[in-house]
């Protein structure tokens, strides 16, 4: 039992540790040249996406399970989750051989739905946020009599995580300080626990996205903020209420915590996929994001911990579409021809000729605004970049197309 007055000590992350040995994946702590490269600093990324389950939650999980008593595991276990804790959970439980139900909020991505169920558990949806869910998780605990898994403000779970900062340690021994995405802040807890006694010169920082800022407010208040909203498309860092234990631990041990918006996330899942052919969900993308994006004032070698790969594929599909659309890379021209035989064809051949590729035409006469013997055309293409765009453009009003970008 955590009999000290910290909630969390080393020695518990040590026993988390020897737990954990043969159930997870000492995952890789991976030197990035792209991401070094255009941050001027050492960049290594802790890949905790491709640990089991997809994220680092089944450390925290599993040691929680690891740690019940009989009459406990004889009651089954019980967690709200936005994803990444649920399977992490299920998969514990099915170790164990114990029931195990799992509140979600309704907008989950169906993937981690999915996952979950294929652990094994019993998926119950309630909630627009995490909170929500975890709401409904309480009352459905106090009517089984289940034991309650939280997804951060635990113990055990806290000192599960925080055997990341103790591979983080043993991989890159000079590190000079360590990056990691926050939501209710178990992962960031655990890691600044482990760090901080073993390495205090090594600074911590914490990152939350702009749309839900709670542990961010409550580390400059020093004390515990909550906000009315958690709006970001990174569901697993969508946390509105901080945990009281996991507050005490961010407040003593981490250096600072940043914000980034969204569209810095989506560009660096993006980014992360086309140049580190890594897929990783919004929340893992965060602590990434926050250096590309100059948030993190540390220099020298950074470990970013990539928290997860969850994320639904239709999802990534309209990520990597926005990302092009916005590197210039994907744009929807305008323009009006002669509806007569041959025009269409001379317009795409001006196309052609500066050699941006077609992706859709649309011809359409009968459009109110166009005058008889008109056509509106619209034409999608795909770019090099946003030069490319402005010459294929000039290419087209040099042979009289009034054409503009939608």
């Amino acid at each position: 039992m955590f009999a000290t007055t910290e909630a969390v000590t080393l020695t518990d992350i040590e026993k988390a540790r020897e737990a954990l040995q043969g159930v997870i994946h000492h995952t890789t702590l991976d030197k990035s040249s792209t991401f070094s490269s255009l941050t001027g600093c050492e960049v290594f990324l802790k890949l905790e996406n491709l640990q089991k389950t997809g994220s680092f939650k089944i450390r925290g999980a599993y040691n929680k399970i690891n740690n019940l008593t009989p009459e406990e595991r004889a009651h089954g276990v019980i967690a709200a989750s936005a994803g990444n804790h649920a399977q992490g959970v299920a998969y514990g439980a099915s170790q164990a051989g114990i029931k195990a139900t799992i509140v979600m909020p309704e907008i989950a991505p169906l993937s981690k739905i999915t996952a979950t169920r294929g652990y094994g558990a019993e998926v119950v949806l309630a909630g627009g946020v995490y909170d929500e869910a975890y709401n409904k998780a309480v009352e459905i605990q106090a009517e089984t009599g289940q034991t309650f898994i939280h997804a951060f403000n635990d113990p055990y779970v806290i000192a599960g995580q925080g055997t990341i900062g103790l591979e983080i340690l043993k991989d890159l021994e000079d590190v000079d300080a360590i990056v990691v995405p926050i939501g209710g802040g178990g992962m960031i807890a655990g890691i600044a626990v482990a760090v901080k006694e073993m390495a205090p010169h090594v600074k911590i920082y914490g990152v939350q996205a702009q749309g839900a800022p709670a542990m961010y407010m409550s580390k400059k208040a020093h004390t515990i903020k909550t906000t009315r909203d958690a709006e970001t498309f990174a569901d697993g860092i969508a946390v509105k209420v901080p945990g009281d234990i996991t507050f005490s631990l961010i407040d003593k041990y981490v250096d600072d915590i940043v914000v980034i918006d969204d569209e810095a996330i989506a560009s660096t899942i993006l980014m992360l996929l086309e140049r580190a052919k890594l897929m990783v969900e919004g929340a893992g993308a965060t602590s990434l994001a926050a250096i590309l994006h100059d948030k993190i004032p540390a220099k020298g070698k950074i470990a970013s911990v990539i928290s997860g790969g969850n994320v639904d594929v239709n999802f990534i599909s309209r990520i990597i579409e926005r990302g092009l659309v916005k590197a210039g890379r994907r744009v929807r021209l305008q323009t009006v021809v002669v509806d007569r035989p041959g025009s269409l064809q001379r317009l795409l051949a001006v196309i052609a000729r500066v050699q941006a590729n077609v992706l859709y035409v649309s011809h359409d006469r009968v459009e109110r605004h166009v005058p008889l013997g008109q056509a509106v055309v619209e034409i999608g293409l795909e770019t090099r970049d946003v030069l490319h765009t402005e010459h294929i453009m000039a290419s087209m009003r040099q042979e009289g197309y009034n054409v503009r970008i939608i």
